[in-house]
């Protein structure tokens, strides 16, 4: 059946009644595409009936021209389920995201060309825009709901007016979006300052909000900016999100209960962000830098009322009791929490394991950066010869290990500045470099990574030739697995870089909480199932592994471990250690 969703003038009217949007936000990504359904019945259970979510281009198309949309990407699929659950959808496809994603959604292929204005009407740059558009708006057309679909509104870029202000650019991406043959309504989001929701402004969007408190004075500014329609807080942030080193962040759930309760009071509609924030599987966590850079940790629970491993919290619960007095909410039970399995395997080695996904690219008179050496490159390693002792300097994006002659001497860490390193006399430099996470907001998306510019010893550029080789991070879980030869760990301290690898049964699939304490800095699978990061940095102390990528009987865990392990042992907890909270 399809139905008809437009703005009028002073609500979104759904064929031709007024209509409040309760929404939360929902990135397919970030949740294992076998517990889609559940997340999005769990929020339906809340009281909402919408489910927003982000395009992220780099998932799609890590690779140019090899565009994909299927299995953890299955758009349609997703919006299918949303609209099989009674709900309606919101797309946002950007092309830029934020979202603390990779790259801010951008992909590395792209981005890597510095002669291109990103976010821009530069031409080279709205001609790969169109087409990654029309892809995206090919699986959305058909699933609009004047065609019996679920969506009813699709965004046009993000937060752009926080970025620049270029009209041309906006009115390209609204033309091929309606060429898509997108219909619905198209709106903007940007926070509710006034230059910001005018230099994203264009008279065919209507403009929404993003914002977590204070919010009768937000709602006046974005009134003051959009006289007529709905007003919309398109991101109502009920948490927040972790960078490693920092705390765990938390918002007091009666707090942001009375924030919603005020904003629903007011008519406004919502989309909370995030009704369940999911994972960052995999290496999708982006970074933040405003004077420093600061790389996301592997979770995205952002303290959501669904939690990572699809709980429901008192913020929940808060939460439902609000939409209540405003909107319908289904009176359907509410499963209760339980414990997770707690096997404990120890692990045996498996040495050198970057050997088995390395590439070497050759040599180079100076070292060349991670962009021109691939899409989406994590792990590059520089050798050198370079005589003499003296004051080593080099630019690293973002972590690297320092050896001379085969023996580790010290690290370079961009998040404290480090710029500098003493080294001792020999003949070998060999420098790996880590990134840890691409910029998600502002001026330095797309920078980039690897070795930059050329290191100096002692004031002098180190002349080369650098021999460089790259080594495939999602590769590495299946190589370990597959390796002829392992070995037990001595007294459970293993130095990296080492692979480590066990089994463990289950009486049946389940969630686990994998406990990473004893671990230094890596990477984890399970059945091959690349769970993300680790690193002792915290705050995050376990990496949650969905029920659906174990199994009844045998299991077997991999880490690939870059510094130290202090316990080669796997133990998974009963319940998720996020770090220490704070509000």
């Amino acid at each position: 059946m399809t139905s008809r969703f437009v703005i009028g003038e002073t609500d979104f009217l759904l064929d031709g009644e007024p209509h409040r949007i309760v929404s939360g936000a929902m990135h397919y990504p970030r949740v294992h595409p076998d517990l889609w359904r559940d997340r999005i019945r769990k929020a339906r259970l809340m009281g909402l009936n919408a489910i927003e979510t982000y395009v992220a281009w780099n998932a799609h198309e890590p690779v140019k021209g090899q565009w994909r949309e299927d299995g953890d990407v299955d758009l349609g699929r997703f919006l299918d389920i949303v609209a099989e659950e009674g709900m309606h959808a919101i797309v946002r496809p950007g092309p830029y995201v934020c979202a603390e994603w990779h790259n801010g959604g951008l992909p590395t292929w792209l981005t890597a060309d510095k002669s291109m204005r990103l976010r821009s009407s530069d031409p080279a740059y709205l001609a790969e825009v169109t087409a990654y558009l029309e892809k995206v708006n090919a699986i959305i057309a058909p699933r609009q709901i004047d065609r019996g679909g679920s969506v009813i509104l699709v965004q046009i870029e993000n937060e752009y007016g926080a970025y620049g202000a270029d009209k041309d650019y906006l009115e390209t991406l609204i033309r091929v979006t309606r060429a898509g043959g997108i219909t619905v309504p198209l709106t903007q989001v940007d926070q509710p300052i006034p230059h910001m929701l005018e230099n994203g402004s264009h008279p065919e969007l209507h403009k929404t909000g993003s914002f977590g408190g204070r919010i009768d004075e937000r709602l006046a500014t974005l009134r003051e900016h959009q006289p007529t329609g709905p007003l919309m807080c398109m991101e109502f942030w009920c948490g927040w999100f972790d960078h490693w080193g920092e705390k765990h962040h938390t918002t007091a759930f009666a707090d942001s209960a009375a924030d919603l309760d005020r904003l629903l009071a007011a008519g406004a509609s919502v989309n909370i962000y995030m009704v369940h924030g999911g994972t960052n599987f995999g290496l999708t966590a982006g970074a933040n830098d405003s004077g420093r850079y600061l790389p996301m940790v592997t979770s995205y629970d952002y303290d959501s009322p669904i939690t990572e491993s699809g709980e429901l919290t008192e913020k929940f619960h808060a939460y439902r009791e609000v939409i209540a007095r405003h909107a319908p909410v289904p009176d359907l039970p509410i499963a209760e929490p339980s414990d997770a399995p707690t096997p404990q395997v120890v692990l045996e080695s498996v040495a050198a394991p970057l050997e088995l996904v390395a590439t070497d690219h050759g040599s180079f008179a100076t070292p060349p950066t991670m962009d021109e050496l691939g899409s989406d490159v994590v792990l590059a390693e520089y050798t050198t010869d370079a005589a003499g002792a003296g004051v080593l300097e080099a630019e690293v994006r973002d972590y690297a290990w320092v050896q001379r002659d085969g023996l580790d001497i010290g690290r370079l860490q961009r998040t404290i500045g480090d710029l500098s390193l003493a080294i001792g006399g020999g003949r070998e430099l060999r420098i790996l470099v880590e990134e840890t996470g691409r910029v998600n907001y502002d001026q330095k998306i797309g920078e980039a990574k690897g070795l930059i510019g050329e290191p100096l010893l002692n004031g002098r550029a180190l002349a080369g030739p650098w021999r460089v080789r790259t080594f495939d991070v999602p590769a590495l879980g299946n190589a370990v697995s597959d390796a002829a030869d392992s070995a037990p760990v001595a007294d459970g301290r293993a130095t990296g870089p080492v692979g480590l690898r066990g089994g463990f049964d289950l009486d049946e699939s389940a969630d686990l909480f994998l406990d990473t304490a004893g671990w230094g800095k890596g990477y984890a699978w399970v059945n091959g199932f690349f769970l993300g990061r680790y690193w002792r940095r915290g705050p995050q102390r376990t990496l949650y592994v969905p029920g659906p990528a174990t199994r009844a009987g045998r299991n077997e865990v991999v880490i690939v471990e870059l510094e130290a392990v202090t316990d080669a042992t796997a133990r998974f907890l009963p319940r998720p250690d996020l770090g220490h909270e704070v509000e």
